[in-house]
């Protein structure tokens, strides 16, 4: 059996010390990588992070050797086909909605697909990137030359989304190729992480050996300096290895609202 490019991973979604429910959700496996994170203040975060992160996750697994980025593009447009679904039968949930970083890889491609401010980064040698680019107002402001990167940091509107997976706008994710390599470590996280740690503290906790020492650090490392959001975090390696057919590590409000996800259903990926 031939190798192919996977991830090895560690993934932890916390509640945290302010927040009284979870409003991140995420999916985590050999092959596909998958934060939401539900937009706070808007109606059903929580049920937005939990639906799209199962869509995303059910569809791109369901489909193995497909084309990651086309896929990844098809499975957000079917996310907010899904949420439009909730909001008519429920008009409560009006204005629900969520961020999305997803990495999937074929084996061979891999792609990323990004709406909103969650995060992906990637450590090779020693040396942090990151892999998503947000799409906030306080990003336009640095991108337009309004603001400096501290300045940003340290804004009161950094958390001012302009694009999200939701029922009322049809989603245009970013889709990035990547060059990955065996040896390589990833981190796919919520802000609340990257609202608190700086670039040189996450590559401190990524860098630990162990991905789940590394996952815990960083997760409470966010606790510990004042996060007030959910915290969530997913480790993981890049490996070449013989293909395998795997569930993953179903995270945060995926897990707890039961009656709008049910992790079982997430099919497994076969060998192509």
């Amino acid at each position: 059996m031939s190798a192919v490019l996977q991830f090895r991973f560690a993934a932890r979604s916390e509640t945290g010390r302010v927040r009284t429910n979870n409003e991140d959700a995420g999916f985590a496996g050999p092959y596909l990588l998958c934060v939401a994170d539900g937009v706070g203040g808007a109606e059903a975060g929580e049920v937005a992070s939990a639906t799209t992160s199962y869509v995303v996750s059910a569809r791109s697994l369901a489909h193995p050797g497909h084309e990651p980025a086309r896929l990844l593009g098809a499975a957000t447009r079917e996310a907010h086909a899904q949420l439009a679904a909730g909001i008519a039968a429920d008009p409560r949930r009006t204005g629900m909605a969520t961020t999305l970083t997803a990495l999937l890889t074929d084996g061979i491609h891999t792609a990323l697909a990004h709406v909103g401010d969650s995060r992906a980064y990637l450590l090779r040698e020693g040396e942090l990137s990151q892999l998503s680019h947000d799409q906030t107002l306080v990003q336009s402001m640095v991108d337009d030359g309004q603001l400096t990167p501290a300045q940003a940091a340290v804004s009161p509107y950094r958390n001012v989304v302009l694009h999200a997976v939701d029922g009322e706008h049809m989603p245009d994710p970013d889709l990035l190729l990547l060059d990955l390599r065996p040896g390589d470590r990833l981190l796919l996280c919520s802000d609340g992480l990257t609202d608190v740690l700086s670039p040189a503290a996450i590559a401190l906790g990524l860098g630990l050996d162990s991905r789940t020492m590394a996952v815990d650090r960083l997760v409470l490392a966010a606790l510990d300096g004042g996060s007030r959001d959910n915290v969530t975090a997913i480790v993981a390696d890049v490996v070449d290895a013989p293909a395998i057919a795997a569930n993953g590590q179903v995270l945060g409000a995926a897990v707890d609202l039961a009656n709008v996800v049910d992790p079982a259903a997430v099919r497994p990926l076969r060998s192509a």
